[in-house]
């Protein structure tokens, strides 16, 4: 749960730093497919895009999070918030390769599903595992998780790491790295006490 809010805070970071390549690329890419150059306007809006439905796919995933979590469980609804991160994490690196900035969209799109959904399943998760005395301190992790995320976006973003133009896929693509750590950790973990005891009606595997 932690890897998915940190995947949230490295998303909402990230896209700041490449900007004007994105933009270099939805120019060059709308000149080879129409033989014009695109109006400013055009690239505008396009961008526009690409930044705000990142918080669509959160308003998606955060939408499905109750269902989800109460059909698989807690745990699952975050193995399964892994899906749409590495589908837009692939959609994304790939994109100036197959010269698609609606790629892009597709990919910030998926990638905001998993952070919405990740974010609200985390906190269900956190709350009903940790013990009483570790509630509160379980509880922050979100929040800390998203401020890292987005220290660690801004870093990969500078200059002098993978913010210049031969390198911003794989900087659009960092985020997968979060959620394979969760994908690779996560199976090891137990399902929440109250799914066990409420929904699956569990009791042996609660206590």
């Amino acid at each position: 749960g932690i890897t998915g809010a940190f995947h949230y805070g490295l998303q909402v970071s990230i896209i700041n730093s490449p900007a004007e390549y994105i933009q270099s690329f939805i120019r060059e890419t709308w000149l080879k497919r129409y033989g014009s150059s695109p109006s400013a306007e055009m690239i505008t809006l396009m961008w526009s895009f690409i930044v705000s439905i990142y918080s669509i796919g959160g308003l998606l995933g955060s939408s499905s999070a109750g269902y989800l979590s109460v059909r698989f469980g807690r745990k699952k609804a975050m193995l399964l918030a892994n899906i749409p991160a590495l589908l837009g994490a692939a959609l994304m690196g790939l994109s100036r390769l197959c010269g698609s900035f609606e790629m892009i969209i597709a990919g910030r799109l998926f990638s905001g599903v998993c952070g919405g959904l990740a974010q609200n399943v985390h906190i269900m998760y956190a709350g009903e595992c940790a013990p009483r005395h570790l509630r509160g301190l379980i509880a922050i992790t979100a929040s800390t998780s998203i401020a890292v995320g987005k220290f660690v976006g801004f870093a990969l973003g500078l200059r002098e790491v993978l913010g210049v133009e031969a390198l911003w896929p794989i900087l659009l693509a960092a985020n997968a790295v979060p959620v394979l750590v969760q994908l690779l950790t996560l199976p090891f973990f137990p399902d929440s006490p109250r799914y066990l005891l409420i929904d699956q009606k569990d009791k042996e595997g609660c206590i």
